[in-house]
């Protein structure tokens, strides 16, 4: 197990990891701390091939309330926020490489939603690959609530490709709150089950994914992440048959497909 300043890291079983966000007083709200901690979780994860999955949940009874703004708001006089340029650099291209580092990491995750994903949050769950909540789960894309635009952190980018242009418009320009039945309704969430099975639950999809070769996960999250945007079937396939070639020749393919063929 590795506590970071602001989540627990453990390898809850063999090739899993499970991030546990850890500042239930602040609705284990980001701040820089949190930015920095993930930064150097990400780096050792782009390196470590022994763990292969890994599952966001939080502390308490939020997931994760978005950016720290009593952080923000004691910083009003920081360097950060004395230009735009600074702001950008020192402050929002932070925030957003913890979405990017998210999905730059070769390993799928799984978010686990037992409480409110605001602002960040949202946007932290939105970047996982699976997401499963806990009746209590709600969603939220704040950030026009507090005089901000709603494309924040990725959310202009990936909520139209999980539920459609319509629902993500309605969704950000209204910053409402989005229970977790109707979540799962529109596929924004894969499945609600009871806080007490949540966990579980995350891992019963982990399991299913390390019981596969390590080279298969990285290269379907590639894909997937490539593919939505290919510019023509024919590159989504190229990319495709490269994958391919490359797990017959370096993967477990030929073992595995001799239970196909016991008796012919």
């Amino acid at each position: 197990m590795s506590k970071y300043g602001t989540f627990i890291f453990e390898e809850i079983e063999p090739s899993i990891g499970l991030v546990t966000l850890n500042r239930p007083d602040k609705l284990n709200a980001i701040n820089v701390e949190m930015l920095d901690d993930f930064n150097e979780l990400f780096a050792a994860l782009m390196k470590d091939d022994a763990i292969r999955v890994l599952i966001i949940t939080g502390a308490g009874r939020g997931f994760c309330a978005g950016a720290d703004l009593n952080e923000i708001l004691t910083h009003k006089n920081s360097e950060a926020l004395s230009d735009p340029e600074k702001y950008l650099r020192l402050a929002q291209e932070r925030f957003a490489a913890l979405i990017l580092g998210l999905r730059r990491i070769p390993q799928p995750v799984i978010a686990a939603v037992n409480g409110p994903a605001a602002g960040g949050g949202f946007s932290m769950a939105l970047a996982s690959d699976i997401r499963v909540a806990s009746p209590e789960a709600y969603f939220v894309a704040s950030f026009a609530n507090i005089g901000l635009s709603g494309g924040e952190l990725g959310t202009s980018y990936l909520l139209p490709r999980l539920i459609g242009l319509a629902r993500a418009a309605e969704i950000l320009y209204t910053g409402r709150k989005v229970n977790a039945e109707e979540a799962e309704r529109m596929g924004l969430v894969n499945q609600v089950v009871p806080k007490d099975a949540l966990l579980e639950t995350a891992l019963s999809s982990a399991r299913l994914m390390t019981a596969k070769g390590a080279g298969a996960l990285r290269l379907t999250k590639r894909v997937l992440d490539q593919n939505i945007d290919a510019p023509s079937l024919e590159a989504a396939v190229n990319l495709e048959n490269r994958n391919q070639t490359i797990m017959i020749f370096s993967g477990e393919f030929f073992n595995l497909i001799k239970p196909f063929f016991k008796g012919v």
